[in-house]
């Protein structure tokens, strides 16, 4: 080993550079005088006894009382224990300064911090917004995971089935009740028509116990609906309101967990799929 490596070794003591040569040279003399380590090591003897102070109050080796005095390095296994308790010990120390001032703290800042929390708008607790793309559909399929008895789907031509199939299929083997509401395609776009038209054709080929029906007006929302409970117990939603001048990439969905807010849009989907919407067959 080079005394490269050595002081390099020692950098994991957090000792200065002069200690950690001090110390690595004393590992190699053993027992030894302060002007033979200044000799041997380079460091000025100005320094040395200072820095040998120093690693003696580090307990890392002893200080042997004389004319000269003598230093003796701690066997390695020894150095490392006193460099762990040393850090113990600050630890420790660190920790009763911070108890000591934990009352003043806490009394100070706690009711800051509950006035500042009690701000937070009603909106701000009834939805959290993830970007559309990726993170909403992580956020669909653990909805879809999550759904005990019902799913309604809100959609344009429901083109993220192929990024959730899987998860649906899952879902549907659950026994879980899954209805699509898509908007009707005289409201699309050719392509979106065409796209359309091609999921409904998977949806009867790989999903036959899925219910659709076509929404004859547009609709200002897309999203799913979990578990709606009109007595407010369950429900779970995300939501992407219809923005027609804003690229998908950089638009928002909303996620929610508030029962009332699911059971309302429940409702909505409800009356839109009962007295709104007409099947395949009506197009």
């Amino acid at each position: 080993m080079t005394k490269t490596d050595g002081t390099q070794l020692l950098e994991s003591l957090e000792l200065k550079e002069y200690e950690r040569t001090a110390l690595d040279q004393l590992l190699r003399l053993g027992r030894t005088t302060a002007p033979n380590l200044a000799e041997a090591s380079g460091i000025p003897k100005a320094r040395v006894y200072g820095v040998l102070e120093s690693l003696g109050d580090e307990g890392f080796i002893e200080i042997i009382p004389g004319r000269p005095k003598e230093y003796q390095p701690k066997a390695p296994e020894e150095i490392l224990q006193r460099a762990k308790a040393n850090r113990r010990q600050v630890y420790e120390a660190y920790c009763r300064e911070i108890d000591s001032v934990s009352e003043t703290f806490l009394n100070h800042y706690r009711p800051l911090y509950e006035t500042a929390t009690s701000e937070i708008s009603p909106t701000e607790e009834l939805f959290r917004v993830v970007n559309v793309g990726e993170p909403s559909l992580r956020e669909t399929r653990e909805i879809y995971r999550d759904t005990d008895t019902e799913l309604d789907i809100t959609t344009k031509s429901f083109e993220y089935l192929v990024d959730v199939e899987l998860t649906l299929r899952e879902t549907i083997d659950r026994g879980v009740d899954v209805s699509v509401l898509f908007v009707h395609p005289s409201h699309l776009t050719d392509e979106n028509s065409r796209i359309q038209a091609e999921i409904v054709d998977r949806i009867d080929a790989q999903f036959p116990k899925v219910a659709y029906r076509f929404s004859e007006q547009r609709l200002p929302w897309r999203g799913t609906l979990a578990d709606p409970s009109l007595e407010y117990e369950t429900g779970t939603a995300i939501l992407l309101v219809e923005e027609k001048d804003i690229p998908l990439h950089m638009r928002q969905a909303a996620v929610t967990d508030n029962e009332a807010f699911v059971a309302g849009m429940s409702r909505y989907f409800s009356l839109i799929w009962e007295h709104d919407s007409v099947e395949l067959s009506d197009r």
